[in-house]
């Protein structure tokens, strides 16, 4: 599909500069999923009532699957391998566990545009600006969610899942890196209900990158996409 023209490419993501800093928390070691929604519930309450300011949490996970509000029982492959979570998030089927960069954003639309598909947009963005400083290509496709890139073989995969949840213009969830994930346990799912295209990561592209260069990255590409 053709991508996003740039005008509108770029209208959509003026609407989401604010001038305001969101903290960060770079969370050491794995967080439990149902810890993190609890979390994350907490900070949107937060944020609407005027009580805190917008985050982002850096998190890993131990290994687990999530089901958003579209997922298909058909897609889970190999029930019972590891946890399966509902998550409430919108989207399908995904993984998470170590060497995946979770970042969970919680963010006051009310402040960037009040625009859904444009905050969808600007998280594509968000890591297509963070992969570009490790030399990667990042793409994204019109009739799907997430960050894309084509390996040497021309064969494309994603690097790069999103699902967001907005409720009362606050977000939760966000989106989830491979850094260096063992790909293996992608087998179980069908990811994000994708059935002709691979899953794929930094390092199986060729970059050694570090969690804390790639959690840098992120929050530098996230001040150009989203502070202004």
């Amino acid at each position: 599909m053709p991508a996003k023209p740039r005008d509108d490419l770029a209208s959509a993501l003026e609407k989401l500069k604010s001038p305001a800093t969101p903290r960060w928390l770079v969370e050491r070691g794995l967080t439990g999923y149902d810890e993190a929604r609890r979390r994350m519930r907490g900070e949107a309450e937060a944020i609407h009532a005027g009580r805190g300011g917008e985050l982002v949490w850096l998190v890993e996970h131990p290994p687990l699957y999530t089901a958003g509000t579209s997922a298909d029982p058909g897609d889970l492959l190999q029930p019972g391998r590891f946890p399966v979570h509902e998550s409430g998030r919108g989207g399908q089927y995904t993984y998470h566990g170590p060497g995946q960069r979770v970042a969970y954003a919680m963010l006051d639309l009310r402040q960037r545009g009040r625009d859904v598909r444009a905050y969808v947009t600007g998280l594509e963005e968000w890591v297509i600006t963070a992969l570009a400083e490790f030399g990667v290509r990042g793409e994204r496709r019109e009739d799907r969610v997430g960050v894309w890139v084509r390996g040497a073989d021309g064969r494309e995969a994603k690097i790069a899942a999103i699902g967001v949840r907005v409720s009362r213009w606050v977000t939760r969830h966000g989106i989830a890196l491979n850094v260096h994930p063992d790909l293996e346990h992608y087998s179980a799912i069908v990811p994000c209900g994708v059935r002709d295209h691979g899953v794929t990561s930094l390092r199986a592209l060729g970059v050694a990158a570090t969690m804390a260069e790639v959690d840098a990255a992120l929050k530098r590409a996230f001040a150009r996409v989203f502070v202004g």
